[in-house]
């Protein structure tokens, strides 16, 4: 049971409205909730059609009034209602009204002296009791209490001993800012306080105009609220909104949830929700919250240490929930911390969490601790699955050390992919010669039965020899990109340039004819541009001669590559490299074109070593 108090210290900031439709949202998203009217002096709560009208009755003044006269808290079934018209799925909406809006109300109110109930009659009791009611009556996920305005008798009740959260609301002027300091501070006091109870607060902006800010009227109120309130961030918005449906006390989650408005209650809820480690959704969504980095003093998640309290207690509390384990594994392990993401993962996966992801994370995790046989296991239990999106293929068959990467054709999770898919897995199987054998592996039947589509017939014969190029086989490079009796003058600038690659490897020498067709096809070429572009055009000019122009783009490629430092593939050596590894590169080429014979390309050089 998570309870929240929604409090203003002024009036005409739409609190009650907010707390109704955050009520009725959590209602019709499956949770169990009980709103509160604790405005004692302006109920309103049994005001809202939700509430229905056979069963408003007694409520806060009554119980409190009863128990006076007998000494014993009353069953507080008496004193809630259900409302038949909110909820979904298990969700449903109980209330508990201020009391029964009989003439007698104001007597009854009037009669109650809060200091003595508290300092004579146990008042603190009574209500540690009423609550434990709640809980153990109607088992709630969230109470909703709508606390009176202002410093008052009950405040300290709703603000302090009854929550676990407090949504302030206000509208950003100087009444309300001057308001609201002591009562921000005496919640934070709490935590000081014998109970040592920390009290999360949401700062809600409510009422506010929709306007430009041109004159930064808005942007400085909520800095002075931030410094005096002491919280960071953005506090949640609820923009006035001039509708006629105001006056009917229409619930605009419920009745219009394509509504701006609707959509910042729903924010509010998100808030609320991602702070109570009971509720599984939030839960989720704080760990995700957490995955981005977005910890600020005061603001959504306070300090690191709070943080980690949370996440402990979102652990403990779905100890048994394998999607939780999961996100919580994941999280652990970007914070390198992998004895605790691998026990993570395996209790994920032991309370039946049994996606592929999990088994992957665990491999990644087991990998880096060494454990290469569990790793492998992991992986491959992931690439039997028939419902995998190439990336994570491609990191599973990364982590299946002991596959033949000859055999990845032939893997469940690859022969499920359509064409198209299978076809792009190859085209980033780019990393090493065993990713490489992959991409072989799964091109070379898409290309010999034609069975990408014919948009792709030709990429897909260029990656294939792209691949064949970086593994040392000239010659079948040379055969893929002619197949059918295709020629020079047939290839566009990509086929005609690996093709002239090709048999630089094929016959150790260069063949002008593939990089003449280039050299035509450059100035009309619409993706010109970029480092490996530039150094591609740098070979294919100087193989045709032009010292002056190879010379420019060896020029154009180390600027490309020194404006965007990041690792590229370089047909020096057919790999992707890192950009210090590309200038190497660039510096051996510029050697070529100024004369040095004994200058070639890398992917040569390798191939041969590899076959002496």
């Amino acid at each position: 049971m998570y309870v929240i108090t929604f409090y203003s210290f002024k009036g005409g900031v739409g609190r009650t409205m907010a707390l109704v439709n955050t009520a009725v949202e959590l209602a019709n998203t499956g949770r169990r909730v009980l709103a509160v009217d604790f405005d004692l002096e302006a109920p309103g709560l049994d005001t809202f059609d939700f509430v229905d009208a056979e069963t408003k009755g007694p409520g806060i003044i009554d119980f409190v009034t009863e128990y006076l006269g007998v000494g014993q808290a009353p069953d507080v079934n008496r004193f809630i209602s259900k409302s038949s018209a909110v909820g979904k799925r298990d969700g449903g909406l109980w209330v508990m009204p201020s009391g029964a809006q009989h003439e007698s109300y104001a007597t009854k109110y009037g009669q109650i002296d809060w200091g003595t109930l508290y300092d004579d009659y146990d008042g603190y009791l009574l209500f540690e009791d009423l609550k434990a009611q709640w809980k153990e009556v109607l088992k709630p996920d969230y109470v909703l209490i709508d606390s009176r305005t202002g410093h008052t008798d009950t405040c300290g009740i709703c603000t302090r001993q009854l929550p676990d959260a407090v949504a302030i609301f206000f509208f950003p002027n100087e009444q309300n800012l001057r308001g609201l300091t002591k009562v921000v501070h005496d919640i934070r006091l709490e935590s000081k306080g014998p109970r040592k109870k920390e009290i999360d607060l949401h700062f809600v902006m409510s009422n506010v105009p929709d306007l430009d800010d041109e004159d930064r009227i808005l942007e400085a109120k909520i800095n002075a609220f931030r410094h005096q309130l002491d919280f960071a961030g953005e506090p949640a918005t609820v923009h006035r909104y001039d509708s006629l449906s105001l006056l009917n006390q229409v619930v605009f989650t419920k009745d219009r949830p394509r509504s701006r408005l609707a959509t910042e209650y729903r924010e509010v809820v998100r808030r609320i929700v991602r702070r109570n480690p009971e509720d599984r959704e939030g839960a989720l969504d704080y760990i995700q919250q957490a995955r981005q980095r977005r910890w600020q003093r005061g603001r959504e998640y306070a300090s690191p240490q709070k943080v980690e309290n949370m996440l402990r207690d979102i652990e403990e509390t779905h100890a048994r929930d394998g999607a939780v384990l999961f996100a919580l594994g994941e999280l652990r392990a970007e914070d390198r911390r992998f004895e605790d993401a691998a026990s993570l993962f395996e209790r994920a996966i032991d309370a039946g969490y049994d996606e592929p992801e999990a088994f992957l994370r665990r491999a990644t995790v087991r990998a880096d601790n060494d454990d290469l046989s569990g790793a492998n296991e992991d992986a491959l239990q992931v690439l039997s699955s028939d419902s995998l999106p190439p990336p994570l293929i491609r990191e599973a068959v990364s982590l299946a050390t002991n596959l033949d990467a000859k055999e990845v054709a032939r893997l469940p999770a690859v022969t499920a992919l359509d064409a198209d898919d299978r076809y792009w897995l190859a085209s980033i199987f780019c990393e090493s010669p065993r990713e490489r054998q992959a991409a072989v592996s799964i091109l070379t039947p898409l290309v010999d039965e034609n069975a990408v589509p014919e948009a792709l017939q030709v990429p897909a014969r260029d990656e294939l020899a792209l691949a064949h190029i970086e593994l040392g086989s000239f010659t079948t490079a040379s055969d893929v990109l002619c197949h059918g009796g295709r020629t020079i003058r047939d290839m566009g600038i990509r086929s005609a340039f690996n093709y002239g690659m090709a048999l630089w490897g094929k016959t150790a020498r260069v063949v002008e004819e593939p990089f003449t067709r280039v050299v035509e096809l450059d100035p009309s070429n619409p993706d010109r541009g970029g480092a490996n572009y530039c150094q591609c055009m740098t070979i294919a000019y100087w193989a045709t001669g032009n010292a002056t122009a190879a010379t420019d783009f060896v020029r154009l490629a180390r600027e490309a590559i020194d404006t965007k430092p990041e690792p590229t593939f370089s047909c020096w050596r057919y790999a992707k490299v890192s950009p210090s590894v590309f200038r190497t590169d660039l510096d051996e080429i510029r050697k070529l074109i100024e004369g040095d014979a004994s200058q070639v390309p890398r992917f040569i050089s390798s191939a041969e070593k590899r076959t002496r």
